[in-house]
């Protein structure tokens, strides 16, 4: 690739050592390399004329590449999971720590479009949002990490268009992973618990430890019981005798400890709690599930605050990747950018030592900015006049 302001070192050593450098054009890659230099560049707003600032190109070039371009961004996503998995399963084995699969959704909140619109944005529909606590219009889109030992990486960004069940969309990642070195777990939220998920996820070594919906069915004592229905029950007996206190992250919690049959699982233990000073409290009332009954009540309710992780994940892609805020109004196109969205991440996590996401952010701006100018020094130093530049950058 020709070197030029629109050139960066850093960012294709980063492609060549993903193994991607070589499965791509020229031209592609000038596209792919253009749209990282965007994102880690100071201003950055996830626009067109973001990418055309950085490129030889004008911006309809860049969103004809996203929306229509012949290329095969499969290869780059396969790319992208190879290498999180390498790192994550490396680091599993080395340590004999656990892999974390932590699975969760996000809504990427568009505009309302008018009845009157011709181009209404594909694949956008109205979502819950747990966070607007209403309907949003957007993109849902459901992400999926690998953790192990503190290192974190985005494995896969999937748009969920309703034409596939959120269930089968996680069940298929479980077919794509290999086999745990380690007993690991996935990490997940209500929607996500279910005997399916469940089945795939025991197959290739993860257990699973979940939020569980207060209206899911239980068996105790051999009585059908909701989750809701069995809290109640423990408010007419001897709390002091049922309940235990767990500290988690410096907060205490009423824990009720039920080992037994759900409906399509076998043997799972589910937690009640309540904080502690709110006993009873339906609003402060949670349930979580385990499929390991040899975990404590610490060790289940430790490992599901690490489902945190996701959503820090989702406040920086979109803060700092402006995942959110692309201007493509095609599934397609949409699905290429959330890609090269979780290339970036990838990127950023690798450049820090500490696989530090905000850390290596920050390194890379630096560094591009240094490339940049190291570019135009070069250049004025070999005489090149300033008019001869200008056309350079542009």
């Amino acid at each position: 690739m020709e070197k030029s302001i629109h050139y960066s070192e850093t960012i294709v050593n980063e492609l060549k050592g993903k193994k991607i450098y070589e499965k791509f054009s020229e031209c592609i890659l000038k596209h792919i390399v253009t749209i990282l230099i965007s994102i880690f560049s100071v201003g950055y707003k996830g626009k067109t004329v973001n990418f055309a600032i950085h490129s030889g190109c004008h911006r309809t070039t860049i969103a004809h590449f996203l929306n229509r371009g012949k290329w095969n961004d499969d290869i780059l996503e396969s790319a992208v999971k190879q290498a999180v998995i390498n790192i994550i399963y490396a680091e599993s084995q080395k340590t004999g720590k656990p892999i974390l699969c932590i699975i969760d959704d996000t809504i990427a909140s568009k505009t309302k479009p008018s009845s009157h619109s011709m181009h209404s944005i594909e694949s956008a529909y109205f979502h819950f949002s747990h966070l607007k606590k209403k309907q949003d219009y957007g993109h849902q889109t459901i992400s999926v990490m690998l953790s192990c030992n503190g290192i974190t990486l985005n494995y896969a960004i999937m748009i969920y268009d309703k034409s596939v069940s959120k269930i089968k969309l996680v069940s298929d990642i479980a077919k794509e992973l290999p086999i745990a070195p380690n007993i690991s777990y996935l990490l997940c939220d209500s929607w996500y618990t279910c005997s399916s998920v469940f089945d795939s996820f025991c197959k290739i070594g993860f257990y699973t430890v979940g939020a569980l919906k207060t209206n899911r069915i239980l068996y105790p004592y051999g009585k059908k019981l909701s989750v809701c229905q069995l809290a109640e029950k423990i408010e007419e007996a001897d709390a002091a005798s049922l309940f235990h206190i767990v500290t988690v992250k410096g907060r205490r919690y009423y824990v009720f400890r039920y080992e037994g049959n759900l409906k399509g699982t076998e043997n799972a233990v589910v937690l009640l709690t309540f904080p502690v000073g709110a006993l009873y409290s339906s609003r402060s009332f949670r349930a979580f599930i385990c499929t390991n009954a040899a975990l404590s009540n610490e060790e289940i309710l430790d490992f599901y605050v690490q489902r945190w992780k996701i959503e820090v994940f989702f406040r920086d892609v979109k803060t700092k990747l402006a995942f959110d805020q692309c201007q493509i109004r095609s599934a397609r196109g949409i699905q290429r950018f959330w890609r090269i969205t979780s290339l970036a991440f990838l990127i950023a996590c690798c450049t820090s030592s500490s696989f530090d996401f905000s850390e290596g952010y920050l390194i890379l701006l630096h560094k591009i900015t240094e490339e940049q100018i190291s570019f135009i020094f070069h250049c004025a130093e070999n005489g090149i006049s300033l008019s001869s530049l200008i056309v350079l950058v542009a």
